[in-house]
């Protein structure tokens, strides 16, 4: 059993890299199953989007897609480090990187709402 609980959880980006495409008006809401975490997102830039990932210790092995407001499909990978903020909330530091669109990197925070 997992030390982190993603189930109904709400979270919110904190920073992100300029080639991101999510930002602070993109919720995301997640939902875990064992080691299975799934989030729908969407707000701001994002018609929708949708997460797959696999908990693994403190790490989110993590796949992604969205559709983005202006009609762009866009698909990406990431690790999640998980860590708990000093109230006792989730805080995820995400390594990524687009699969499409060139393949830009980067690097974002969010935080458990």
């Amino acid at each position: 059993m997992s030390k982190f609980n993603f189930n109904n959880k709400r979270f919110a980006l904190i920073q992100n890299s300029e080639s991101g495409q999510v930002n602070t008006e993109t919720v995301f809401n997640y939902k875990q199953d064992n080691n299975l975490v799934t989030a729908d997102y969407f707000g701001g830039t994002i018609k929708y989007g949708k997460i797959i990932a696999e908990l693994k210790d403190d790490k989110l092995n993590m796949l992604y897609q969205c559709l983005t407001t202006d009609n762009e499909l866009k698909a990406g990978k990431a690790l999640a480090q998980i860590t708990l903020t000093e109230n006792g909330k989730i805080k995820l530091s995400l390594d990524w990187e687009w699969l499409t669109n060139g393949n830009e990197k980067g690097k974002s925070e969010y935080v458990e709402v």
